[in-house]
């Protein structure tokens, strides 16, 4: 399913050390035929340990977990929607993604200039919401001589990313400040996460066995880099079921809300044109069996029809004419 969420911010507030960071978790492109070369697209693995605990189950030799598409916008600067900077090769890739990872920085760095001068997160997110605004006023304008329609840039899924820098002077450490108050009252009924895209770049190139000391000694405890692939795979409305075995264990994307049929057709369309029944179990309860076998002797796996909305962490063997 070839869903992808655009990295969007200022120049300055982390983005490509985000991005490379987030490469580092790219799949075999092989295994997704929506995948494509270009070096500003990542095709990256949504941590599951439901999957690895499948696998083992299994004792699988070919291991696939979900992917969805990550891809590095330019910089926006103020203007962008008249062609300022990058500003109409930034717009046309937002148009492009299904969803935005905005990246707003948190951190005081004198080293490292801000466009706007100062540290001010609602600036900058009221900043790109505006010229994302302007472009939807004057896209709007045009429409009476095209019969094309597409989606208002500012009326895309965002997923806030809180850019910290550890060792330096972070506006979620100074609770009281303003700017924090502020930028979290935005925030309550949306979507955000807080990541230190600095540390989580130099931690990409570690063996996995040393990256929780080094986490541990720069006082963070959480991969930011899983949770925001996390994040991003929850704002596109999406979900996993699996498929396992020896050959192979693999988590399928689906949209939330799917049947069986649909579900079926992101593994074969034939699991969808020809469907006559799923056999289904919760992943959790697969394993607590012990075996296919003992699931099926238990009356653990149950028979669906084509209504069946398949759940998240189901378990699913298709049956097709």
């Amino acid at each position: 399913m070839a869903l992808s969420i655009g990295i969007v911010g200022l120049p300055n507030v982390g983005k490509s050390t985000l991005f490379n960071a987030l490469t580092k978790k790219s799949v075999l492109i092989a295994n997704y035929p929506f995948a494509t070369i270009d070096p500003s697209v990542g095709v990256v693995a949504v941590p599951d340990q439901r999957l690895d605990k499948l696998a083992a189950f299994s004792q699988t030799e070919k291991v696939v977990p979900a992917a969805v598409e990550f891809v590095d916008i330019a910089g926006l600067v103020k203007g962008a929607s008249e062609g300022e900077g990058l500003g109409n090769q930034f717009l046309q890739h937002i148009r492009e993604v299904d969803a935005i990872a905005h990246v707003v920085r948190i951190f005081e760095n004198s080293e490292i200039t801000h466009v706007e001068n100062r540290i001010d997160p609602m600036r900058d997110i009221e900043l790109i919401n505006t010229e994302l605004i302007l472009a939807d006023m004057e896209k709007e304008s045009k429409k009476k001589a095209t019969t094309q329609e597409q989606p208002k840039l500012s009326q895309k899924p965002v997923l806030y990313v809180l850019n910290k820098e550890s060792g330096g002077h972070n506006l979620d450490e100074t609770p009281n400040d303003p700017r924090w108050l502020e930028l979290m009252e935005f925030l309550k009924d949306k979507q955000y996460v807080i990541v230190d895209a600095h540390v989580e770049h130099d931690l990409k190139d570690l063996a996995h066995s040393d990256k929780g000391d080094f986490r541990r000694e720069m006082g963070i405890f959480e991969d930011g880099i899983d949770s925001l692939i996390r994040a991003g795979y929850e704002l596109l409305g999406l979900m996993s079921f699996f498929t396992t075995g020896k050959v192979e264990t693999r988590a399928w994307t689906i949209k939330r809300g799917s049947t069986a049929p649909v579900a079926g057709a992101a593994i074969h369309s034939d699991f969808r044109d020809k469907f006559i029944r799923a056999e289904v179990i919760n992943w959790q309860k697969l394993i607590e069996s012990g075996s296919w076998g003992k699931a099926r002797e238990l009356g653990l796996i149950r028979t669906e029809g084509k209504e069946y909305i398949v759940q998240d962490g189901d378990t699913i063997e298709f049956l097709h004419g």
